[in-house]
């Protein structure tokens, strides 16, 4: 494990390693933070070796479709058709009908909101005119970039064995974007998003909890872990923040505060990034610690966030020895780290987003096409609407809604799209489904006792009818009937018997 952390104490070190060991395995955490203005590393852990970077990877795709724009190869305005292959994409998706045109400028904040992975493919065929070729180009701006850990074979970052980068690598791409495109800085910093009367959040939850906090992108899938590319200003500051392969969203979030709190408060100093050789070896799977056996995993990542913060510790305890108890006061003076963890969700004004061209546009549409050709190619035949509908697609937004049948499908959603996985069901959760079952079995249980009743009753009367026939011989007829009538009520006396025993389980069960 290679490790460079300016400003610590040996102590902290080895107490780290102890609690790693405890812990049961030591836990690869590439994480890096580095200064927008002068590309100086404030901190770097294991920044070099390669990871899944999971949605992260959407980054990429808007350094690669800005870059088109920016080249006068596309325009904001200009409509990208879904393919059939980009509406078969896992969640996170918007779920868009194979045909269905959304402009460039809208499907880039789609992207950075909801992170849908059949919008990325329609960006992707867009620009490049198929997924290959757009790889083709997310691997050279990279080459250009000088990262030297990745290599891309998607737009999406749905997992792959061939497509990974790391901690510095993100870092580079990051700040690339803020000084080569800062007219689109604020595309990172969209809190929500309404489409057709939805409003989707975005996954990114420093933004309103952290001050300053202004982007990036998440990632998840199971092989990569949690992962975020974290963007802060404050003053003349300006951070980014890289933490990959956290257990949970919520230890990646504190893990992601802790770094920018100590950048923001001086305790590590910048230095030029290292030029070492990169770390080889293939991306470590995270998939049994993330999304199988969590716990050690925690436990591991905790102890790690826990020395880092130490030193913000005191400067809490400063801050409330200075007597500084008033709220504006406390959220200046008190590291965001300790209390980010208890703020409420943060509620935004939500960008309304719409599908179709913009109106009076009167340009080229672009979609797949032969590979690298200019947008304005005629659209490959085979991409004509369908009739698809979205409704049938289960929600990441809202993995608890959705009728049964969805169940698999939202696991695969939580396994390779962008949205964290369901948490297990709480206490509460539990006692109202015990309550729920034991009313169901209520009536159940009802609606036998009625049925006994009814059959008890038909029985009775048939049982007279019969007897009353015995008394009247001047009636052979209709006495004959009557008897027809007897013969089946013995066997409704039985199945009446049935019930009763049936009924009598049922209340016995309904007791305990």
């Amino acid at each position: 494990m290679r490790l460079r952390f300016h400003g610590l104490r040996t102590l902290g070190l080895i107490a780290a390693a102890v609690l790693m060991i405890v812990a049961g395995r030591a836990l690869a955490t590439p994480s890096l933070v580095m200064d927008v203005a002068t590309g100086n590393v404030l901190y770097e852990n294991e920044a070099t070796h390669p990871w899944y970077p999971a949605s992260v990877t959407k980054l990429m795709t808007v350094y690669v479709a800005l870059s088109a724009v920016r080249d006068h190869q596309i325009s904001l305005d200009t409509p990208l058709v879904v393919s059939r292959y980009a509406a078969s994409m896992p969640p996170s998706k918007m779920g868009f009908r194979p045909g269905t045109e959304v402009t460039l400028g809208n499907a880039l904040k789609m992207l950075m909101v909801k992170s849908p992975n059949d919008v990325a493919i329609t960006i992707a065929e867009g620009i490049a005119g198929s997924v290959p070729a757009f790889a083709e180009d997310m691997n050279a701006s990279a080459a250009q970039l000088g990262m030297r850990q990745s290599h891309f074979v998607n737009p999406n970052g749905l997992h792959n064995p061939e497509h990974y980068s790391s901690a510095r690598d993100l870092a580079v791409l990051a700040r690339a974007i803020y000084l080569t495109f800062p007219q689109y800085a604020d595309l990172f910093d969209i809190g929500a998003m309404r489409v057709d009367g939805k409003i989707i959040p975005n996954h990114n939850d420093m933004l309103g909890r952290y001050p300053g906090a202004d982007g990036m992108k998440t990632g998840f899938t199971c092989d990569s872990g949690f992962n975020l590319v974290a963007s802060a200003t404050r003053g003349n500051h300006h951070y980014l923040a890289v933490v990959l392969g956290a257990p949970t969203p919520r230890e990646r979030m504190v893990r992601t505060a802790v770094l920018l709190d100590r950048a923001f408060a001086g305790i590590d100093q910048p230095q030029p990034m290292d030029a070492d050789e990169p770390i080889g070896g293939a991306p470590e799977d995270m998939r049994d610690l993330v999304c199988h056996r969590r716990g050690r995993a925690m436990t591991a990542f905790q102890a790690e966030t826990d020395r880092l913060e130490a030193p913000l510790l005191t400067l809490g305890q400063r801050s409330s020895a200075l007597g500084v108890f008033t709220s504006a006061a406390l959220a200046q003076e008190t590291p965001a780290a300790l209390r980010i963890a208890m703020m409420p969700v943060p509620v935004f004004d939500p960008v309304t987003l719409t599908t179709g061209p913009t109106p009076g546009y009167n340009g080229p549409i672009a979609g797949p096409r032969p590979p690298h050709t200019p947008v304005g190619t005629p659209i490959l035949a085979d991409n004509a609407p369908v009739a698809a509908s979205a409704a049938n697609e289960p929600d990441e937004d809202t993995p608890q809604a959705g009728a049964a049948h969805h169940a698999g499908a939202k696991v695969a959603a939580s396994d390779e799209g962008d949205a964290d996985p369901p948490p297990p069901p709480s206490k509460h959760q539990k006692v109202v489904k015990k309550i729920a079952t034991a009313k169901s079995h209520k009536k159940v249980v009802a609606k036998e006792h009625g049925k006994h009743k009814a059959a008890k009753g038909k029985a009775a009367k048939s049982k007279h009818a019969s007897h009353a026939a015995k008394a009247k011989p001047g009636k052979p007829a209709k006495a004959k009937v009557k008897s027809k009538t007897a013969k089946p009520a013995s066997k409704k006396a039985k199945a009446t018997k049935a019930a009763g025993k049936s009924h009598g389980k049922h209340s016995s069960h309904a007791s305990h």
